[in-house]
């Protein structure tokens, strides 16, 4: 699944370290969140996207992959 993730905090000038504080997880989920390596927990994605102000379509991207 992409991700606008890291667009979206850098925007804010927000480093990973701080953005983790703030959604009470660790530096390494951020990471692996934007590079696409891990997909969030619905209840983490709704904090990100609450976090954002923004709906977790806008930051999520599902592309079903083809057969």
């Amino acid at each position: 699944m992409k991700n606008r993730l890291e667009e979206l905090r850098r925007a804010r000038g927000l480093r990973q370290e701080e953005l983790a504080a703030v959604l009470e997880v660790s530096r390494q989920t951020i990471g692996s969140l934007e590079n696409g390596r891990y997909n969030p927990s619905i209840l983490l994605a709704f904090k990100i996207a609450r976090y954002f102000g923004t709906s977790i379509e806008d930051i999520f991207i599902y592309e079903e992959e083809s057969p």
